[in-house]
C-alpha cells in the first residue's frame, strides 16, 4: 500500500537507498521508503544554512558546519513522506537490513558517509563499536525534538556503546513504541 501511494504521489523509486556507516565503520546499503522528492540529496549543499546543527561554534570557538544534518520542516519532504516519517513507517524496509545482518533492531543509528567521516577521532569513534540499529537510545529520548544538540546526540550514542547490553536493548525496544509518533517536523 505504501509503495502504491508513493508511486501515485511522485515519480521515482519507492525505496531510498544510501550508503551508511554502521558498526566498525562497515559501509552498507541502507533501505527506507522514499519520503523526499527525487534528487533531494543533491540539494544538501544549497540547504546548509537551514541545518539545525550548524548554529554555534566548535571547541576552538570557530563557526561549526555541524556533524549532523537535519532541517526542521524540510522542504524536500513530500506530503505522504511527512506522514511516513511522523509514523516511522518509512523505516520498515530497514528490517531487510536487519535480516541481511547490516543492522540490529537496537543500536546506534547508521550514519550517512558525509556524517560518519566527521566522527573518526578520539573517543567519539566508540559509537561505531556498538551495533547499528533501527532504534536506539537517542531515538527514545530525543527523537522528533528539534532542541537536541550535536553534543547530546553524540553523548547518547556513546552511552549506548559503553552500556550496550540485552537488558538495555529490551528497555529501548519497550520505549520505542511510544516514541514512534513524533510531533515535530524534524
Amino acid at each position: 500500500l505504501i509503495a502504491l501511494i508513493l508511486k501515485i504521489e511522485t515519480r521515482g523509486p519507492v525505496f531510498y537507498i544510501s550508503k551508511r556507516a554502521g558498526s566498525g565503520y562497515k559501509i552498507f546499503d541502507f533501505y527506507k521508503f522514499r519520503s523526499m522528492r527525487v534528487g533531494a540529496d543533491k540539494e544538501l549543499q544549497n540547504l546548509t544554512h537551514l541545518n539545525q546543527y550548524a548554529a554555534g561554534s566548535n571547541n576552538n570557538g570557530q563557526p561549526s558546519n555541524g556533524v549532523f544534518f537535519k532541517i526542521k520542516n524540510d522542504p524536500r519532504i513530500t506530503r505522504f513522506g511527512q506522514l511516513l516519517r511522523n509514523t516511522s513507517l518509512d523505516e520498515i524496509p530497514q528490517l531487510l537490513n536487519v535480516l541481511i545482518g547490516d543492522m540490529s533492531l537496537v543500536g546506534n543509528r547508521p550514519l550517512p558517509l558525509y556524517e560518519a567521516e566527521k566522527l573518526t577521532k578520539d573517543q567519539i569513534a566508540w559509537r561505531f563499536l556498538a551495533p547499528a540499529g533501527i532504534t536506539g537510545l537517542w531515538q527514545i529520548t530525543k527523537r522528533g525534538k528539534d532542541e537536541m544538540s550535536e553534543e547530546e546526540r553524540i553523548a547518547l550514542d556513546m552511552e549506548y556503546a559503553m552500556k550496550n547490553s540485552l537488558s538495555l536493548d529490551v528497555k529501548i525496544m519497550l520505549k520505542t513504541i511510544p516514541a514512534l509518533l513524533q510531533k515535530e517536523k524534524v
